[in-house]
């Protein structure tokens, strides 16, 4: 818990008591459903957390700004970062119920207000966002098909509108043909040993 307080000095009350007491809702749920790795649960606030707050770290979100996390698993990135911006709306969606379910539990426990959730396939989903945030679901020619069509043509924020994504080991051969990108290694914001590998990939609508 430290390692976030640290990183983000500004929280307020509220926001450092939800991530307080996300730990311990974290465990209590994880060993109901698995959603995270059982020997990463103590592990939760440098490997998960820290690893989704990097996003706020690359972009201040506007307030008003939509964004869908995509293969939200169990709630990675999107509940941390709904409680960095929660003057922006969050979308969680999954297409496995059982995840889902415990996002639900997360988001009620902490209070989230600006969080909706989703039972859903990528290609199913028929409303638009602002960005979309993702980590390690699927490959970036995968989720520029997946969000054709989708973004909001008017920009809120400092960047277009687009993808946001949290990538680790080789991404070279995904990200082969898309001209517009842009990589940054979390080890520049995070200097630790789990992210030296870890990048952000940004591609505009």
């Amino acid at each position: 818990m430290k390692i976030i307080i640290d990183e983000f000095p500004n929280l307020n009350d509220k926001q450092i008591s939800q991530f307080y007491r996300l730990k311990s809702i974290y465990k209590e749920w994880n060993s109901k459903i698995n959603v995270i790795s059982r020997k990463d649960i103590e592990n939760i606030y440098s490997r998960h957390v820290l690893h989704s707050l990097v996003i706020a770290k690359f972009i201040k979100f506007k307030r008003g700004t939509t964004i869908l996390d995509l293969g939200t698993g169990g709630g990675f990135p999107g509940i941390p970062l709904a409680i960095i911006f929660p003057y922006c709306k969050f979308i969680l969606v999954d297409s496995i119920r059982k995840k889902i379910s415990v996002v639900e539990q997360v988001v009620k426990e902490l209070d989230l207000k600006n969080v909706k959730f989703e039972w859903s396939r990528a290609e199913e989903l028929n409303f638009k966002y602002d960005f979309l945030v993702t980590r390690a679901v699927a490959k970036m020619p995968i989720l520029i098909n997946w969000s054709r069509g989708k973004f909001n043509k008017e920009s809120k924020n400092e960047i277009p509108n687009g993808i946001i994504a949290l990538k680790g080991g080789d991404i070279d051969t995904e990200l082969i043909g898309i001209s517009q990108k842009k990589i940054l290694d979390i080890k520049n914001y995070f200097d630790i040993q789990y992210f030296h590998d870890k990048k952000i990939v940004y591609v505009p609508d």
